[in-house]
């Protein structure tokens, strides 16, 4: 008893929570949640991009915006606005189960379609059959050859006239994205390893957002966020929307 007593205690180690990376960190996310406070109100961005749109008369907008894709479509909040306001049908994919299954019971009696798929894979619509696609923070946890396809799909699937609006984190002036590109650099330039995620994610700059998208569409209006830097220290994600239109005489 006395020998027992004596012995050494064993160091006590904290129980380290497992990582959920990719596609499973997402199901967790909207199941559980945890990390991120995932919204079911529709993106601000996106609904100033939808004002600027009805406001333009020079810019052969006059086909109607008559359906919408979403890739990385989350649990459909946007998908919902605009069917919503605009009575617009619309077509929903993300890698999440989760995320659909919600998306879908947001979703009843709208005209709205879901699929659990991937956005680096073609994309299984007609050619030239979308007025509008969205890119809200999704085509940047691709690879550059994924993001290059992507695009070309997103051009592919447009009709002449059509609007991409894209948004995603920028690099520019961006203290975190300069943090994470230091402490978890991936193989591909601009890209950090998520230090949550544990996936690839891309971070662009202005030009180089730009001169990607201007090989196949036309920029129209970039939008560029603010108070991400607070008395010298970093405050929050900056991002940047980007209004993209396919030629409308091509």
């Amino acid at each position: 008893m006395l020998e027992l007593l004596k012995m050494p205690k064993r160091p006590f180690k904290r129980q380290q929570k497992k990582k959920q990376h990719g596609t499973t960190f997402w199901d967790n996310e909207y199941t559980q949640g945890g990390n991120l406070q995932l919204s079911v109100e529709h993106s601000e961005d996106l609904e100033k991009f939808t004002r600027w749109l009805a406001r333009q008369k020079d810019l052969a907008t006059e086909q109607q915006i008559d359906s919408v894709l979403d890739v990385g479509c989350g649990n459909g909040r946007n998908l919902v606005f605009l069917a919503r306001t605009y009575a617009l049908p619309g077509t929903g994919y993300d890698t999440s189960t989760a995320a659909i299954k919600e998306a879908r019971m947001l979703s009843k009696d709208l005209p709205l379609t879901y699929a659990v798929r991937s956005i680096a894979e073609p994309i299984p619509l007609s050619d030239e059959s979308q007025s509008l696609v969205l890119d809200m923070m999704a085509s940047h946890f691709l690879n550059t050859k994924e993001r290059t396809q992507l695009r070309d799909e997103i051009f592919r699937v447009l009709k002449p006239g059509g609007w991409l609006f894209m948004k995603t984190f920028l690099l520019d002036e961006d203290l975190h994205s300069a943090r994470l590109l230091r402490e978890h650099p991936a193989k591909e330039p601009n890209t950090y390893i998520h230090p949550v995620i544990g996936v690839p994610e891309h971070v662009y700059s202005e030009a180089e957002l730009r001169e990607f998208l201007e090989e196949r569409l036309i920029v129209h209006k970039v939008y560029r966020s603010h108070q991400h830097v607070s008395k010298g220290k970093a405050r929050k994600r900056r991002t940047i929307s980007v209004y993209a239109q396919k030629d409308p005489f091509r």
